[in-house]
């Protein structure tokens, strides 16, 4: 096991994503001053406090995109505190694609929530714990999303694919484009053991950082998207991603996370869904 983690971390450290600049790709949205662009626009920061939190989106809007960004996460006592990073579209019936990092007390792990929403629609949770300590260092969190799939990864381990089953009913996100949302907020009342460890203000302000974002996408602006056409077949145009999907030593790395460090997953809850599992999850 240990021969084994240390070897996918070597890979993941040879993942290096282009450098973005803050002041190009995003706006920050909210928080009063609490966010902000430091380090001739190399670095972003959110924070935290008891008056408010801080966020920013994307000035682009995607439709399918391989989107890299290296967060460090909220270091010691977090508990209380989501960090989300996202795509997201518009609207009431909107497509959305999850990362959140749920905060825990000083020593306890945080808890990856991942999710996927079609037309206003998730319940798809699955939740991770990391092999590492995200607080101490950079990390790089990825999300592939493409005509066939959608894979969440980190430092270039995948840990989640939700596949294109519209064969069998289940929506997929391919007509909404998406932005960039990140934010740190107070959630208190269900974050952290289901909201009974409450945020300690006395560690106020909490700060996550954000570097070294990189997007190889479809973006999306006039009603017209920048690649040559969003079927499956306009790979050689579009970029290998367009149609990437994950070989065997990829399958071998995700199955190795999904067994060592998954702690939910809505496609094993029966008792959640008495009816019978989603579609998705008999067929995976």
């Amino acid at each position: 096991m240990a021969s084994m983690l240390h070897l996918f971390l070597v890979l993941g450290s040879l993942m290096v994503a282009s450098a973005g600049n803050f002041y190009k790709d995003f706006d920050i949205t909210w928080g009063d001053g609490r966010a902000k662009i430091l380090n001739n626009a190399d670095l972003l920061t959110l924070s935290l406090d008891k008056a408010s939190g801080s966020g920013f989106q994307s000035k682009n809007e995607y439709l399918y995109g391989k989107i890299d960004m290296q967060l460090k996460l909220v270091p010691g006592n977090s508990a209380g505190t989501v960090t989300a990073y996202y795509l997201k579209s518009p609207g009431s019936t909107w497509d959305e694609i999850d990362f959140e990092f749920l905060g825990n007390s000083s020593g306890d792990p945080y808890t990856l929530h991942t999710n996927v929403f079609t037309n206003g629609k998730g319940d798809r949770e699955q939740q991770f714990h990391l092999w590492f300590d995200p607080t101490a260092d950079f990390h790089t969190y990825s999300i592939l999303w493409n005509p066939q799939r959608i894979v969440f990864s980190v430092d270039g381990t995948p840990i989640r694919e939700f596949k294109n089953s519209e064969s069998i009913g289940v929506p997929f996100p391919k007509n909404q484009p998406m932005r960039i949302y990140s934010s740190l907020w107070n959630a208190d009342d269900w974050a952290t053991r289901g909201g009974l460890v409450k945020t300690d203000w006395t560690h106020a302000p909490f700060t996550a950082s954000y570097r070294n974002f990189n997007a190889e996408a479809c973006v999306w602006s006039n009603g017209k998207s920048s690649c040559a056409s969003n079927s499956a077949s306009s790979t050689s145009s579009n970029g290998a991603w367009f149609s990437q999907e994950l070989d065997s030593t990829n399958q071998n790395r995700l199955k190795w996370v999904q067994k060592n460090y998954m702690i939910y997953n809505y496609c094993t809850d029966t008792k959640r869904f008495p009816q019978g599992l989603p579609a998705e999850c008999r067929t995976s």
